[in-house]
């Protein structure tokens, strides 16, 4: 019987994303424009943020669907106030 070589699985390919520890999800946005401003608008009321996305926006700058998706995320203690801030605009 021949010996087959080592396989090797890609990191991660079969774990969903871990959350990013100590931050909370406060909305998606459908492309990198929408995200940016929603920084900036979060940013600008002193509010940390971390943005995630499945994709590397300068290596793929277009998506389809929830592909480019983008999860604005914040320190769980200023979670309402962002959530606030953004139901205003």
């Amino acid at each position: 019987m021949r010996r087959r070589g080592k396989v090797i699985p890609f990191p991660g390919a079969r774990r969903p994303p871990e959350p990013e520890v100590g931050f909370t999800e406060v909305c998606r946005c459908a492309n990198q424009l929408e995200a940016m401003v929603v920084r900036s608008l979060l940013e600008s009321e002193s509010i940390r943020v971390v943005l995630r996305s499945r994709l590397a926006q300068s290596v793929h700058p277009f998506s389809v669907g929830a592909q480019g998706e983008i999860v604005i995320l914040v320190p769980p203690d200023e979670a309402e106030a962002a959530r606030a801030i953004l139901s205003k605009k």
